[in-house]
């Protein structure tokens, strides 16, 4: 990649694509924007709408706000990645004729079974978990339909040979892409938290797209970053307005998708890079599924407050940070910054020394062992002489944090 006389020039397949750099910087404001004015519309109009679109259960085992807050911001979310390719398409004077309007419609179609099941569960009330990870499965076989979206390494010894196999590759890339999508309806919870951590995982491997030379990864990491950030200026830090599961799982499959694709379009980029950046989300939803089925032997669906992140509000937040009554969302907002630091450092060391797999795998390992270590401390209010096992695991119990 180059920059000359005010263009990038990507170098990919051995052809160079140009772009204006002022072309970059609109896709990223135009879904900015756009995203922004419809989350006002919506915060604007909630009189109309709030009967069907207020989180009205103010006293749910998860919920920490206290007035009812619409949670359709996957609409807004939407708004922001449709209009650049569609702007694009048109032939608009804006410097967005470099976009990859076909691709970025086709994983929009892609992702249209998660979101439209997010959205159901947004405004009934009544969406089952099971039909949530059925949609994510339609749209991660829609992806590799629609873009040949299946991974086709894993760059684990003996399974890569596997992969070559299409049944075997889709198989995986279908549940690889439906647990990302649903971490990050995992890590939505308190103000910013889930938009924080797209931003800045999108941000990693857009850098990386970006070194590889490949344009439209790229131009999909800028628009997913753009509409994220026009969500934020009402999500963060006073909680206006709710991304829902409508919004985690949009974002949760873009993310996901992203990262399937850098790893199919870019031989240069190993997985486990990839992984290291997206990994406090990942290690969130594996620990989440171990500690609800295995240890309280229920549903993995069923919520609870046992996530990091809410062990963070309720025995830090909660504990060392002031709430003064005119600024109640303090305490709130104060766990994205706990959430987008950690996620922040992993993608920085991933994306300076992730390039070699054992750097990678280095970086996975050292952030399972700082999670597994920072959720005993959260959990027994001290600090371990050495890592307990048995209280992370569940083998032994501990009465200091209640389930509920």
């Amino acid at each position: 990649m180059t920059i000359f006389e005010g263009r990038i020039f990507y170098t990919f397949e051995n052809s160079i694509v140009a772009a204006p750099v002022s072309g970059v910087l609109d896709m990223l404001l135009l879904a900015l924007m756009a995203s922004m004015l419809v989350s006002i519309f919506i915060i604007v109009t909630e009189r109309w709408h709030g009967s069907f679109s207020f989180d009205k259960d103010v006293n749910g085992i998860q919920k920490v706000h206290h007035n009812p807050v619409p949670r359709t911001g996957g609409i807004a979310l939407l708004a922001g990645i449709f209009v650049v390719p569609a702007f694009g398409l048109s032939g608009h004077s804006l410097g967005l004729h470099e976009v990859n309007g076909i691709g970025m419609f086709k994983l929009l179609l892609a992702a249209t079974p998660a979101l439209l099941a997010g959205l159901f569960e947004d405004l009934t009330k009544n969406g089952s978990v099971k039909m949530r990870l059925l949609a994510t499965f339609a749209s991660a076989i829609l992806a590799a339909w629609l873009l040949g979206a299946h991974l086709p390494r894993l760059d684990v010894w003996g399974l890569d040979h596997a992969l070559h196999l299409i049944p075997v590759s889709l198989a995986i890339t279908v549940f690889a892409v439906a647990g990302v999508t649903n971490s990050i309806n995992i890590v939505d919870g308190f103000h910013g938290v889930a938009g924080g951590a797209v931003v800045v995982v999108l941000a990693g491997m857009g850098f990386l797209s970006w070194q590889a030379g490949d344009a439209f990864v790229m131009q999909l990491a800028l628009v997913g970053i753009g509409a994220t950030l026009g969500f934020l200026m009402l999500n963060y830090p006073t909680g206006r307005l709710f991304m829902g599961d409508g919004g985690a799982y949009l974002l949760g499959f873009w993310v996901a998708e992203v990262a399937v694709l850098t790893i199919v379009r870019n031989p240069q980029i190993n997985t486990w890079q990839i992984l290291a950046i997206c990994a406090y989300p990942v290690i969130e939803v594996v620990f989440s599924m171990y500690r609800r089925k295995i240890v309280r032997k229920t549903s993995v669906g069923d919520p609870d407050r046992l996530h990091l992140h809410s062990l963070f509000y309720r025995r830090f937040a909660c504990q060392k940070i002031p709430c003064p009554k005119e600024y109640p969302w303090v305490r709130n907002a104060a766990v994205a910054w706990f959430v987008s630091t950690w996620i922040a450092t992993a993608t920085l060391l991933a994306v300076l020394v992730g390039n070699t797999i054992s750097a990678a795998v280095a970086l996975v390992l050292v952030q399972a062992f700082a999670y597994m270590t920072l959720y005993t401390r959260l959990i027994r209010g001290h600090w371990c002489r050495c890592l307990n096992l048995a209280v992370v695991f569940g083998w032994r119990s501990e009465p200091r944090i209640k389930a509920t």
